[in-house]
């Protein structure tokens, strides 16, 4: 109830007592009065849906300038952040408690802030005690994989997988018995792979060893509207403050991700990294991501933003909207839009057949705009995209042209794949590389022997979802959007990779990492470098892929 409990304005949460007594009014009017109907007429401006911003602060420094040093400090009391924690590992509430902030400088009191995050968060532990319950849908963790995901019986990972450090498999295989056990340590994160897999991939990227103890090692999320209303830090209501992943002391994968879908042409965030401190707490620098707020929203232009939920999916639930809660979630124009688009979108998705998709999507979808999308995703190997586990993207529905457009959103787990995976092979979590059946989905490698419907995922009650999603999947199908794909990763690949782009910006985030106090300058290093070798890796082989090359 968490995220709902947010969209109620402040002013309303703090009076709630005033509230309640114009409710017993009403009630008292409607005994007098009776139950004759009234017909009300309601006529929203654009004035009135926008969100007021009373105060936007200037700071003394733009915040996602990576050319210079960035400082960021946190301050709470211990009771506040032993209630959040407790209420969070009790039941999975991510409160909010108020916080003093300075940044580059510039105190901002009272700010909301809050955990982040649902695969990341299913390892915190606090004084020995975890919750159980993990992840989205209830399902229990084992083996830190999201929502209780184990491996098939019988699977065995490729050759040159590199589980995390520490890692012991039990007899039989399965999940490491300190994952598996009520109250037992998660496994420890990924380390640094080979340089074609940079973040070591497999079983650590999720459930990452986190502890209550060291508040400056979480993932957060900081409000500057949370406690004082229309306030703003240079046009922001929101920031991410991302955790290392994969075993990333840097988080340069992911800031380089960042930079490579904006560097596309494609809608993206800014992120700087920025030394970073709770309580006096000293950790090295950590990545402050832009957030997908109102002001975001603004930027875009005249439309609605919608956040996917990792808790939700695709599918077609009627056209009731609240349906859809667990499924998408509305950022702006609240009062003034409302879900009725996705909605039908999903429905048009599902339910139009083969070529009512092929000549309809066009009117519906930004076909190009969707296309370099996907190319993106597979170029930086991200397999946690749209299709992923953590559902993550946010649709973009544009008023004037009536057409959406897919936003790229959480790539803390790009660059962590196979860096040999092709232009058509299914992107993966990094088992190994995935061969390309004729209806797009992975196919283990030659001599493997095939997990059970590797592309599913528990839910509530022990369902299994697929995982995937049909937009992406149909329109991979289909020839012509095929085609489209395959000239734009062409275009991509030209821009991106084979000019030297993507190791420009990697310099440039480096040496942007390093210029923040208690930079582990060696550690940085040792992450760019691998980050290189992927890059390079990652060009050789897109380099002589037939559709890239032209080869027969």
């Amino acid at each position: 109830m968490a995220h709902l409990k947010h969209r109620i304005p402040v002013k309303l949460r703090h009076n709630w007592k005033l509230v309640a007594l114009c409710a017993a009014f009403l009630g008292l009017c409607w005994g007098v009065l009776g139950s004759g109907m009234i017909r009300p007429y309601v006529t929203v401006s654009q004035a009135a849906t926008a969100q007021t911003v009373i105060t936007d602060l200037t700071g003394t420094k733009d915040l996602f300038d990576t050319s210079v040093a960035h400082e960021v400090r946190l301050t709470f009391t211990d009771a506040a952040y032993e209630d959040m924690l407790s209420e969070y590992l009790k039941d999975g509430e991510k409160k909010y408690l108020e916080a003093d902030l300075t940044i580059d400088g510039t105190r901002v009191p009272s700010v909301g802030v809050r955990l982040k995050g649902n695969s990341t968060l299913s390892g915190l532990t606090w004084k020995g005690q975890s919750r159980q319950r993990g992840m989205p849908g209830g399902g229990q963790r084992r083996g830190g994989m999201p929502g209780g995901f184990q491996p098939p019986e019988g699977f065995q990972p490729p050759e040159g997988f590199q589980p995390p450090e520490g890692f012991q498999p039990p007899e039989g295989g399965g999940a490491p018995e300190a994952a598996r056990s009520p109250g037992g340590e998660p496994p420890p994160t990924g380390r640094q792979g080979d340089g074609e897999r940079p973040g070591g991939g497999g079983f650590g990227g999720f459930g990452a060893s986190l502890k209550g103890e060291e508040p400056e090692n979480l993932p957060w999320l900081i409000s500057f509207d949370e406690f004082v209303e229309g306030r703003r830090y240079q046009g922001h209501s929101q920031v991410a403050v991302r955790p290392a992943a994969m075993g990333s002391t840097t988080m340069l994968n992911e800031a380089l991700g960042i930079a490579l879908v904006g560097a596309s042409g494609e809608p993206t965030q800014r992120s700087a990294h920025s030394a970073f401190t709770v309580n006096g707490r000293a950790s090295t620098p950590r990545l402050l991501v832009e957030y997908l707020d109102e002001g975001y929203a603004e930027g875009l232009g005249e439309g609605v933003l919608y956040k996917s939920l990792a808790s939700g999916s695709f599918s077609y639930k009627g056209e009731d909207q609240t349906g859809y809660t667990n499924d998408f979630k509305q950022i702006n124009k609240v009062g003034g839009q409302d879900l009725q688009p996705v909605i039908d979108l999903v429905k048009w998705v599902n339910q139009a057949s083969d070529p009512e998709f092929a000549a309809g999507l066009g009117e519906r979808l930004d076909v190009e705009s969707f296309a370099r999308y996907l190319v993106l995703q597979n170029l930086m190997v991200n397999f946690d995209d749209m299709a992923g586990p953590g559902r993550n993207y946010y649709l973009w529905y544009d008023l004037g042209t009536k057409k959406f457009k897919v936003i790229t959103w959480d790539l803390n787990l790009a660059f962590n794949g196979d860096a040999k995976s092709g232009v058509n092979d299914t992107v993966t979590m990094g088992f190994g590389r995935g061969r390309p059946r004729q209806d797009g989905q992975a196919q283990p490698p030659r001599g493997e022997t095939p997990p059970q419907d590797v592309r599913q995922r528990p839910q509530e009650g022990g369902a299994m979802a697929r995982m995937g999603h049909p937009l992406k999947e149909r329109f991979l199908k289909d020839a012509t959007f095929k085609k489209v794909y395959q000239e734009q990763y062409r275009a991509l690949y030209a821009k991106l990779l084979g000019d030297g782009t993507a190791s420009g910006l990697l310099d440039e985030l480096t040496a942007s990492y390093k210029l923040n106090e208690k930079a582990d300058i060696a550690k940085a290093d040792t992450e760019a470098r691998n980050l290189r070798t992927f890059l390079q890796t990652r060009t050789r082989t897109l380099r002589s892929d037939k559709a890239i090359s032209g080869a027969a």
